[in-house]
């Protein structure tokens, strides 16, 4: 299909010249030459194209349906539903897969051109596609695919999770789709969050930081054009998604404070990196839907945190304001409010209505024409920055790079620094090469939960289909160590039951029986893939088949190392003491397998470190920043840090096969004045005989604050590789902001007085000698 459009592709390109992407002409263009080139544009527009610009549908409403009403393989194009779609609704953009499968990067290539011809043809605007690529370009059949953000966080690496976006969008761009909704900005801070796995764990200075490198890495400036090799980033889902129940689309009641300190931050850090797009949670804040909730998207996003780009809904979210939140009398309201609230794009999905409503409401005047020229014109900017009007396309052609082995080796690069040893006892591994090992398990042979959700489908569920030419656990330890050294038990596998997964108990005894002639026992332990909704939990313990698996192996009186394979911490204190040795692997994705087997066999030293505390109960859930209350020195308190018998393992842990050594920890002073700084150092070597890499943390604690502090805080660390006996300095500068906080004015302020700075084992005290203000009170009501 490529070849008879590029005329046409010319022509339009042609056509759009007075207004196309040069750089002198950016240079010389006074104010925002992106948003001069949107309001040409937008003058010449009727309401109908500004509705349809506001207007998102996914890929199935115009692709033929079978006699049955289901979507038909080969794929369809319903040109006479197109036609409705991009003719007469003039609608801006689509979005998604059809029949939640991945498809070849040429079968994109061809499908998003055939659509511009259309858009372009009916409205002489582009149009703009979004994916959700969540871990790589999860539905081009042939892409790479790399560790899930959870995994992702334990790298504590932001420059490789910088790279790794700039690799993704590479990818990205050469399946013609410019646009992903990534990264996510929630909170991991509810390990029952069936979302869980999409965060960057339960820090906000983590997490900040690493959608701040991922939100370079797609878009590749933090202003202006976006080139060719990269796409605009959307962060999700504004704001504190999850973050109360641990059930999908929760509701959740929470003061202004609370919401600036622990969940505004991370979107905050990747705004200022130049987020071109966020997408609105489908949470409710104090009773208002978020996409309801004017404080919020308006006042909060735009106001206050100075985001100017575009806002979107989630998937049908307005339409849920009548049919699910019942906060309005019918859709056509739902749209009102919405659109009134600050919403600039509306993910529909499927009813064309939306543009009759919306145009309806700016006749009566129930929306004014100002609302919707200004969602517009933020529209047209972005397709103006991702230099849609000038190139609508991109072909897998021009990305020779595409599918290959510099990709393959940075998606292997990112599992075996997010692979997290957390226990070694007797320092049995690493394991030598030459024995005998029996791997059992529901994860051991499988490419499903080595993936995770939003891979090649949205649940996950065909992984094994498109990935047969990756390694399995199990497929990637016989090819370490010969097959002829490993047999192979599940004792316990999972099956499909309906839409949902359960567990099978097959045969342990089976596996029992298979553990009498090996050295040492492999149990890959977890869960299946999920996503949303059909993950949600009843229960945080690992499941009780996979518990009684462990514990029958470790009675063969056989080390077993568990290997865990999961999305978020699942419980194992019933058995966890009995484990020689415990990995979590997270979701690594494609070369998981091949760098387990490294690290379990020597070839590789792990470094990753845990990104969440692991609990040990499922009532004892708590982050590593509690506040002094939750402290108890009762023993059979749930939150006794002093004797850690609520804690599995803490945040931050995370072992190597060397050792380091801290010293000569310094600060520059004792004293930091409001406009000053201070310098931190610390040398650490490594007194082992591997070269091993070893994550610095910074942590402070504030003596005294007007609202309760923290217990500590983490606010600066730096991964650093080191040869066996080499020393390294790592250095920091800290500012007073590093040390604020929410007060009761919801003003961020460093408030006057002592704190305390730690590394490892060693601390230092010095103080803030006047209070810092910064900015003005947050000026929102929920």
């Amino acid at each position: 299909m490529k070849n008879h459009l590029n005329f046409y592709f010319l022509l339009i390109a042609l056509a759009f010249a007075s207004i196309s992407c040069n750089q002198a002409e950016r240079e010389n263009t006074a104010g925002n030459p992106f948003v001069v080139k949107a309001d040409s544009v937008l003058a010449r527009m009727t309401l109908a194209e500004k509705a349809g610009q506001m207007c998102q549908i996914t890929l199935g409403v115009v692709i033929k349906d079978g006699v049955d009403g289901r979507q038909i393989e080969p794929v369809e194009i319903d040109t006479a539903t197109l036609e409705l779609a991009l003719g007469k609704y003039k609608v801006g953009s689509i979005l998604n897969t059809v029949n939640r499968r991945a498809r070849p990067a040429q079968w994109w290539n061809e499908t998003v051109a055939y659509f511009q011809q259309v858009a372009i043809r009916e409205t002489g605007i582009p149009l703009i596609y979004g994916i959700d690529a969540i871990h790589g370009v999860n539905y081009t059949a042939e892409a790479t695919l790399f560790p899930q953000q959870i995994g992702q966080a334990a790298t504590f690496d932001p420059g490789l999770v910088k790279n790794i976006y700039e690799h993704s969008a590479r990818e990205m761009r050469a399946s013609n789709i410019p646009w992903t909704f990534s990264p996510v900005l929630d909170m991991g801070r509810d390990p029952r969050d069936p979302r869980f796995w999409e965060t960057y764990g339960e820090d906000v200075y983590l997490a900040g930081q690493m959608g701040a490198a991922a939100t370079r890495g797609l878009q590749g400036t933090e202003s202006g054009y976006i080139d060719k090799n990269h796409g605009a980033a959307c962060l999700k889902h504004f704001l504190a998604y999850n973050s109360n129940s641990g059930k999908d689309r929760n509701p959740l009641e929470i003061s202004v404070r609370g919401l600036m300190e622990k969940h505004a931050a991370s979107f905050r850090e990747a705004i200022r990196a130049g987020a071109r797009t966020i997408m609105l949670s489908s949470g409710i804040i104090n009773g208002v839907p978020t996409h309801a909730n004017y404080e919020i998207v308006t006042r909060l996003l735009r106001d206050e945190m100075g985001f100017k780009g575009v806002v979107v809904t989630d998937w049908k979210d307005i339409e849920n304001l009548f049919t699910r939140d019942k906060i309005v009398s019918s859709s056509k309201e739902a749209i009102k409010t919405g659109i009134n609230a600050g919403i600039d794009m509306v993910m529909v999905p499927y009813d064309l209505k939306f543009c009759d409503y919306l145009m309806a409401l700016v006749n009566e005047g129930e929306v004014p024409m100002e609302r919707i020229d200004e969602a517009v014109r933020r529209i047209l900017t972005l397709k103006f920055e991702l230099g849609l009007f000038a190139r609508p396309n991109t072909f897998m052609e021009d990305y020779p790079e595409f599918e290959s082995a510099e990709f393959e080796r940075l998606a292997y690069d990112a599992a075996l620094e997010s692979v997290t040893l957390l226990k070694n006892a007797a320092d049995i591994l690493p394991l030598k090469k030459d024995i005998q090992v029996l791997v059992a398990g529901p994860n051991a042979n499988s490419m499903r939960p080595i993936n995770g959700g939003w891979s090649y489908s949205w649940q996950g569920h065909n992984a094994d289909e498109f990935a047969q030419h990756h390694n399995t656990f199990l497929e990637a330890i016989q090819q370490k160590i010969g097959k002829q050294n490993v047999k192979y038990v599940e004792g316990v596998s999972y099956k499909m039951n309906g839409k949902y997964d359960e567990e099978e108990n097959i045969d342990i005894p089976e596996a029992v029986r298979a553990a009498q002639s090996v050295d040492c026992i492999l149990l890959f332990a977890g869960e299946n893939s999920y996503c949303e909704k059909p993950g949600d939990l009843k229960d945080l313990y690992i499941s009780d088949n996979q518990a009684q698996l462990a514990l029958a192996l470790a009675h063969t009186g056989k080390p077993v190392i568990l290997v865990l394979n999961e999305g978020r911490p699942r419980i194992i204190s019933k058995f966890e003491s009995k484990m020689a040795a415990v990995i979590q692997t997270y979701l690594p994705s494609n070369y998981g397998g091949d760098a387990l087997a490294d690290i379990l066999f020597g070839d590789a030293n792990p470094s990753g470190r845990l990104p969440y505390t692991y609990s040990m109960y499922p009532n004892a859930l708590i982050t590593y920043d509690f506040k002094h209350s939750e402290h108890q020195e009762n023993k059979q308190g749930m939150y006794d840090y002093s004797s850690h018998q609520a804690i599995q393992y803490e945040f931050g842990e995370g072992l190597s096969y060397t050792t380091f050594a801290y010293s000569n920890f310094k600060i520059s002073g004792r004293v930091m004045a409001p406009d000053g700084s201070l310098s931190v150092s610390v040398d650490v070597k490594n007194t082992g005989n591997r070269t091993g890499k070893e994550v610095v943390m910074l942590y402070y604690t504030d003596l005294l604050a007007s609202i309760t502090p923290d217990n500590k805080r983490l606010c600066r660390f730096s991964k650093v590789e080191l040869a066996p006996g080499a020393t390294t300095t790592v250095e920091f500068v800290l500012s007073p902001k590093d040390f604020a906080f929410f007060n009761n004015d919801n003003q961020l302020v460093a408030e006057k007085g002592e704190f305390i700075l730690k590394v490892q084992d060693f601390e230092k005290r010095f103080e803030i000698n006047e209070t810092v203000h910064f900015g003005q009170p947050v000026k929102i009501k929920l």
